[in-house]
Formats: C-alpha cells, structure tokens, sequence
C-alpha cells in the first residue's frame, strides 16, 4: 500500500498571524458582498448611515483622477499588483514591497465600495478611501499613500473591546 503525501503549501498562500484579520475582513467582505448585491440595491446612505457624498478623487503627485485600476493605483506606490480577486463586485491585488504588504481593491460602482467598507467596520482599522476604491496598508503609511494617490483617509470602528484591554 502506497502512503500519498499531501501537496506541499507554499509559505506565500499561508498569510502570518499579523495578516489574517485583513484576509478574513476581506473574504468576509467579498462573500457580505456578494449576498447585498444579489438581494438588492444600495439605498445612497454611506457607511456611517448618512448620506454618501459623490467626490471626484484626484492624485495630486500624479496628476491621475480615479477611479484607477488596481494596476495603476500599484504602479502609483511603486509597486506591481499580484490580482487576488477579481470578480464581477471588485477586484482586488495584494503589493509586497520592502516597507509593507498591502491591497489595493477597486469597485465598478461606488455602492459596492461603501458596502465593502460597511462589512470591513467590523474589523476596524483604518483605511484610505477615494472614488471607487480602497487601500488597505499599515496605518504609519497611509498620509505617504494619500499624497501619491489623493483620496480620504477612513477610520473604522470595529466591535468588541478595543486593544489594551479597556
């Protein structure tokens, strides 16, 4: 009887401890996602409940107006986007550079970005939000990216107790 051994993993599919909560936040996400947009449409409210304002977000070291492709936001931080979702609701690609590992998500419509946003509030975080997209990187980045790239950036709050213990 012959043993078979499981196929080998590669270290770059099984994310660090550090990296699951973002991983989980967007697989979560996409699945909220897909189930919001298959039951019905946005109702115009943002994340925070009131009113979503329509902004045109500009990136004042390029001279680009987004919304942008997860390519060209990548290209605009320096880096080449590896494509980890790309679906119908958005895509979204993941950036390893020397300073951080971060992602890049793109909506074809601005209700699926608020409601990806909405379903990533569980999580916290903070986040740099412009026209039709997200960045998901290290907070001590995000006013580097913001430069680069213009938009807003998004504090969340998440659920349960906050780090520290209080």
């Amino acid at each position: 009887m012959s043993q078979q051994q499981p196929p080998a993993r590669s270290p770059r599919r099984n994310p660090s401890r550090a990296h699951r909560p973002r991983a989980l936040a967007a697989a979560g996400a996409l699945a909220v996602l897909a189930l919001v947009t298959a039951c019905g449409g946005g109702d115009g409210k943002g994340a925070d409940g009131g009113k979503a304002a329509p902004s045109v977000t500009a990136a004042p070291a390029a001279g680009v107006v987004a919304p942008a492709k997860v390519e060209v936001i990548a290209g605009l931080t320096g880096c080449k986007a590896k494509i980890r979702i790309d679906a119908d609701e958005l895509r979204q690609g993941l950036c390893r550079t020397k300073k951080a590992d971060y992602l890049i998500t793109t909506f074809p419509e601005e209700r699926f970005k608020e409601t990806w946003l909405e379903e990533a509030r569980v999580y916290g975080g903070k986040y740099l939000v412009g026209t039709r997209w997200v960045v998901s990187v290290k907070p001590a980045l995000l006013e580097s990216f913001r430069a680069k790239l213009g938009g807003t950036i998004r504090e969340l709050r998440g659920i349960g107790p906050k780090p520290g213990g209080q």
